[in-house]
């Protein structure tokens, strides 16, 4: 990476200029880790960034020494934190994006589980004015043209066939709110839903499916040569990889398969996600998965629901009860009459960890520190087109927005800055676990 020298830097003297020194990862692919680096932030905007050595004299600021500095973190799939989900609850969505950009996520997509249509237009209606103010960085919808036997922690009953009618209504209602959208390949339609995808700048996601090998390489087969989704080259991504399809196998290889290689040939072509919080998935999978592709076509994402940054105990996920125990949350056993005894918790329903958390889980289990702040930051705000435009993220970059992490060395949270200004939690004192 070469320093580039600021445009009309000036030092304000008033705080407005904020200058950090440490070891610095950019999150761009191909970045070398620049062991002694500076970065400048003024007027929301990264002025500087390089060598300090290259540092221009002109700039003659207080310079804060931290042990590490990574760009704010891109999660492209995320329910919710801090008592919070996403839906048409405005005060609880801005909550719930506070309390990830106070433990470093600075760009998060609200995901929308499966609904009635109505639910989803009003949950649109208000989540757009949040991505319009810059709260959100867009919307994700999982579902509901998906497969009722992979629904996992989604209520079956609003899980409906693929209908380009209603997606045009919601993506219409969206107002270009709307990035992503998973959907199953086997769902009636699927070919004139990825077409509204296309023409309304959505990403088609993969997902909660049961599709075969041939038949998720013939949907795959078919786009090729069509115009991408939200990023220049993300046209495809697979929601939440491995999890809610079927198993990878030597007799029946399943879509993980076909989407492996499709990741592997066409890197930023097709992003696959993964949920590496120690639950969703084993240690080996994920770097497997990092070794086969690399960090250009993985997305780090947490499927966060309400639970994240919260104790134990009852919450909701869309429409269902989630029981959270241990920091794992199933979908929770029937209460009051419906109970029986002997009722376990059931599938998994999202989960609690924040990304930095998951990141740092990677490093822990071998992945290369620039390899994992890249599927973090520069691979999601690549594939939903978050890194073009006047307000870009997901790199340490001149002119990017300063969405900037301080860390240690062990990737814990030191401070978060979000367009330049000190992230801090906001408590959700309405949020009670217990019930």
């Amino acid at each position: 990476m070469q320093a580039e020298r600021p445009v009309d830097l000036v030092n304000e003297g008033d705080g407005g200029v904020v200058g950090l020194r440490g070891r610095l990862v950019t999150g761009l692919p191909g970045d070398p880790v620049i062991d002694d680096g500076t970065v400048v932030m003024a007027g929301g905007t990264i002025q500087w960034c390089g060598p300090t050595s290259d540092l221009p004299e002109t700039f003659d600021a207080g310079i804060r020494q931290v042990p590490l500095i990574l760009p704010g973190l891109v999660d492209v799939h995320c329910h919710g934190a801090g008592g919070d989900t996403f839906s048409a609850d405005a005060e609880g969505a801005r909550l719930a994006a506070a309390h990830h950009a106070a433990e470093g996520t600075t760009s998060v997509l609200a995901s929308l589980v499966s609904a009635p249509s109505k639910v989803l237009l009003e949950q649109i209606a208000v989540l757009r004015d949040l991505v319009a103010d810059g709260t959100l960085a867009g919307l994700h919808l999982e579902g509901p043209f998906i497969t009722k036997s992979m629904c996992g922690a989604q209520d079956p009953a609003a899980i409906i066939d693929g209908d380009p009618a209603l997606l045009k209504q919601w993506l219409e209602a969206g107002r270009g709110t709307v990035r992503s959208l998973t959907l199953a390949p086997e769902t009636p339609h699927f070919a004139e839903l990825v077409q509204l995808c296309r023409d309304y700048g959505v990403v088609p996601s993969l997902g909660h499916t049961n599709a075969t090998a041939a038949q998720t390489r013939d949907v795959l087969g078919a786009a090729d040569g069509e115009g991408a989704g939200a990023g220049d080259a993300g046209s495809w991504s697979a929601t939440h990889l491995f999890n809610r399809m079927p198993a990878l196998g030597h007799r029946a290889a399943g879509p993980v398969a076909v989407m492996l290689q499709a990741a592997e040939q066409s890197p930023g072509h097709m992003v696959l996600e993964l949920i590496a919080d120690g639950v969703h998935l084993d240690p080996e999978i994920v770097r497997m998965v990092f070794n086969l592709v690399g960090s250009r076509s993985i997305a780090l994402i947490t499927d966060a629901m309400a639970a994240a940054g919260m104790s134990d105990g009852h919450y909701t996920l869309g429409s269902l009860d989630v029981l959270v125990h241990d920091r794992v949350a199933r979908l929770a056993p029937a209460r009051g009459a419906h109970a029986a005894e002997g009722d376990e918790p059931g599938a998994i329903a999202g989960a609690t960890s924040f990304l930095l958390e998951n990141l740092r889980r990677c490093v822990e289990w071998g992945i290369p520190l620039a390899d994992a702040v890249a599927a973090a930051s520069s691979t999601p705000a690549r594939l939903m087109g978050l890194d073009r435009g006047p307000t870009r993220v997901g790199a340490i970059a001149a002119g990017y927005r300063a969405d900037v992490l301080a860390a240690t060395e062990e990737l814990e949270l030191v401070q978060a800055y979000r367009a330049g200004t000190p992230q801090t939690q906001e408590r959700n004192d309405r949020a009670d676990s217990s019930v």
